[in-house]
């Protein structure tokens, strides 16, 4: 750790000598100074982390050292020292942003007591800022619902995999999130003030696909009466979306091709190669080393966009994440659909937390929005679901035989603690309950 510098400003030389001692058997690296434009001069080549500050010094004023110190490094903290005569000036200067003042004649124990203050504050700052950092490194990861160990996995990955500037394939069935995905892999990478521009492969033709990534010139076809920039053009330092790259026509797997080899690319009708700064993301619900096999897609274009693969959980292997998405997705409807849903009843819950969801995540915010539009109740009930898995209902009962009321209560709250990584605030919420309630209910429950 760097050590710590402080700065004594004053024109008595014993006040010099008194706080440099004290100050030097507390660890920090001290200097001391008799008047203003020396210590100025030294702060411009290595600047301290404190300053102690006469108000009054025989060259310069005190305030102006404190306004130049700031200009200098805004994170130094000025600690002004004053007579009794000028406490009314020492106050100004706090308004002017200092951190304290101290009063003469100087009691060493309180310059520790400051000197330790202003270095808390400066920690502090310090703190607050890696905290604002960290979450704004993690703003990516907010779209992303979950809590279970699979999506804990996946977040994992997707930090570590991020910063490193290589290309992506995210493998995982229909539903499951793989935009989402990508999205904050881009959000996250060096690139995320660039575009993150997607393209579905599947269902176009090669025309169509071949105008769409890589652009045409005036002319180059009947009906190209303007230039127009390619997607991979236009994402030009940032991030390409390749969704269902399994479905890309054989001659256009050969072009994407030697795009990532050469990163150049030519408009349909040029003859100009443009260079191309972009990272690629792939995805795809097909198994694409069975695809290779198959002859159905290209090997080294496989091997090219396959550096790192991330696979993406099935909502039944993260099951514990649904009532933390169905909360999610009730205020994301009710804000669209203007309607007071506040949540979900053990019925109706109980009902998805047994459904298989083949159309995994995507299925399940399907489900919750066509409740928010129908019901007429504050809560989603068991028969504002769809009628096929209503069913559920019983074959969950049957699972377990016919419980008692509060042992079916007792159940289903701990699940949902425990879903929520036993965070009360957020059972309360996705219980409907307020937190004094829940906080009744587990004592008398003894969960905890």
């Amino acid at each position: 750790m760097q050590q710590v510098r402080i700065a004594i400003v004053d024109d008595e030389v014993t006040v010099c000598r008194r706080l440099s001692q004290a100050l030097s058997k507390e660890g920090y690296e001290v200097e001391a100074f008799t008047v203003g434009r020396s210590f100025l001069d030294r702060m411009q080549v290595e600047p301290f982390d404190v300053v102690f500050c006469d108000l009054r010094l025989p060259d310069i004023g005190g305030m102006e050292v404190l306004a130049r110190t700031k200009s200098i490094r805004s994170e130094t903290e000025v600690i002004v020292i004053t007579g009794y005569g000028s406490i009314e000036s020492a106050i100004e200067a706090i308004k002017e942003g200092a951190h304290h003042y101290a009063t003469k004649p100087l009691k060493l124990n309180e310059i520790r007591v400051l000197a330790r203050g202003a270095l808390d504050r400066i920690s502090m700052r310090q703190e607050n800022l890696r905290l604002r950092e960290a979450l704004k490194s993690s703003a990516g990861l907010t779209t992303i619902v979950g809590n279970s160990t699979a999506i804990k996995e996946l977040f994992s990955m997707i930090q570590k995999i991020a910063e490193v500037d290589c290309n992506i394939l995210l493998q995982g069935a229909s539903g499951t999130g793989k935009a989402l995905a990508a999205r904050a892999i881009h959000q996250l990478s060096l690139r995320k003030d660039h575009p993150f521009v997607a393209f579905n492969c599947g269902g176009f033709t090669d025309e169509l696909i071949s105008s769409e990534l890589f652009g045409y010139e005036k002319g180059a076809f009947t009906g190209a009466a303007a230039t127009k920039i390619g997607l991979l053009e236009s994402a030009s330092g940032g991030t390409v979306f390749l969704d269902e790259v399994g479905e890309m026509p054989p001659t256009m797997q050969v072009k994407l091709l030697h795009v990532i080899q050469e990163r150049l690319i030519l408009r349909v009708g040029s003859v100009r190669p443009i260079d191309l700064d972009i990272r690629i993301i792939a995805a795809t619900n097909r198994d694409l080393k069975h695809e290779v096999a198959q002859g159905n897609f290209r090997e080294d274009l496989f091997y090219r966009l396959n550096v790192v693969t991330i696979p993406l959980p099935g909502l039944s292997e993260r099951r514990d994440d649904i009532p933390l998405l169905a909360g999610h997705f009730i205020q994301k409807y009710c804000l669209a659909f203007q309607k007071k849903v506040t949540g979900i009843q053990p019925q109706a819950l109980q009902i998805l937390m047994g459904y298989t969801f083949p159309g995994n995540v995507r299925e399940l915010e399907n489900i919750i929005e066509r409740a928010i539009a129908l019901t007429d109740c504050n809560q989603i009930r068991p028969q504002d679901l769809p009628q096929d898995i209503q069913h559920l209902e019983f074959a969950t009962m049957e699972g377990e035989g016919l419980l008692p009321l509060d042992e079916f209560e007792k159940r289903y709250i701990a699940r949902v603690l425990e879903t929520t990584g036993f965070n009360k605030g957020l059972t309360a919420q996705i219980l409907n309950i307020p937190r004094t309630t829940l906080w009744r209910k587990l004592k008398e429950y003894k969960l905890g």
